[in-house]
């Protein structure tokens, strides 16, 4: 197992550390002034429309230039280093429908919007509700100002648009998932096996089905691809339920190198995500997550992201845990139609 995987792992453009990338600036892309018109112009359209908003479709948005130029960067996603983030929106300009509007059309250039949530929505406002996940059983952590553990998201790529930011804190963080796993396989190679061994995950009360957990490993090595699934909150959730069986110490040890790893300094960038800035990245292979924030006391001012999942035309083969999953069974089913 683990010379295939070394192979697989050596051999992958997502496994980057992040003082290298920090280094850089070509994961920063511009919109230009022309991409900037033609959004403004398909987000004039849409208003006037008696079509509601999620039922747009991408022809409903005419990007001459900025369509190419979103559609090309699904290389970047999966087959690259599995993340950008795109500036120059002019966010302070929007209201929240017009922030809904401009990513939506958007992400229709470069896939199909995903469910997030077991109502069916498809784009959820990031935003602290004054709601804590300990305590509850469905409140999210995205619904909170909470430091946020390094985890992933459903589809295969998530876009996260900077509306407005707090007053302190939420700076954005990410990291190769790849990488991680790279470094456990070197320091750990027990615990790396064990990550690829089944957990049960908190479902947050977000399954059709009314199923309250999920049981799939957090690493798979699945057509020579190292795809993975971390939600370590969701996971430590998980055990407040009695037919959940407890986490052993080697499973606990695991999970906290994971974290440990990531937060190490050499492994982790760390961003402010401004107003306009739209970080996208691929769920397989990025973990992320943010800073504990402060907000502003004026409704008006605090801190407003927007989320939208999506599954690409060029994602990569799934495997069969992700069928029944909460979030990656849109992807999954996607990728069997094809």
């Amino acid at each position: 197992m683990k010379s295939s995987l070394a192979q697989t792992i050596e051999k992958d453009p997502a496994n980057w550390r992040g003082r290298d990338m920090m280094q850089l600036t070509d994961w920063r892309i511009s919109l230009t002034d022309a991409h900037r018109d033609e959004l403004k112009a398909a987000i004039e359209k849409a208003r006037h429309s008696i079509v509601p908003l999620f039922d747009l479709q991408k022809s409903d948005f005419t990007f001459p230039t900025l369509g190419p130029f979103l559609a090309g960067l699904n290389t970047q996603l999966e087959g690259g280093r599995s993340f950008v983030v795109i500036e120059g929106l002019p966010a302070l300009d929007y209201d929240e429908d017009a922030g809904k509007t401009a990513l939506w059309g958007l992400g229709l250039h470069m896939g199909q919007p995903a469910k997030q949530d077991g109502d069916g929505n498809l784009l959820h406002s990031v935003k602290d509700t004054g709601q804590k996940v300990d305590g509850s059983d469905n409140v999210r952590s995205y619904q909170t100002n909470d430091h946020i553990t390094f985890h992933n998201d459903g589809g295969d790529v998530f876009l996260l648009f900077c509306l407005r930011d707090g007053k302190s804190g939420g700076l954005s963080r990410l990291v190769s998932s790849v990488a991680v796993f790279d470094e456990l396989l070197k320091r750990r190679p027990d615990l790396a096996e064990t990550l690829m061994r089944n957990y049960w995950f908190d479902t947050r009360g977000q399954r059709t089905d009314g199923a309250r957990v999920e049981v799939m490993p957090v690493y798979h090595h699945h057509h020579g691809l190292l795809t993975a699934n971390m939600k370590y909150r969701y996971i430590h959730t998980a055990q407040r339920f009695a037919d959940v069986p407890r986490l052993t110490q080697n499973q606990r040890d695991a999970l906290q190198m994971v974290q440990d790893i990531a937060n190490e300094p050499d492994m982790l960038m760390e961003f402010t995500l401004n107003p306009g800035d739209i970080l996208v990245a691929n769920n397989y292979t990025t973990l992320h997550g943010r800073t504990a924030f402060q907000d502003w006391d004026e409704p008006d001012k605090r801190r407003h992201m927007l989320r939208l999942w999506l599954t690409i035309p060029n994602g990569r083969p799934l495997p069969q845990a992700f069928k029944g999953s909460r979030i990656y069974a849109e992807a999954y089913q996607r990728r069997m139609e094809h």
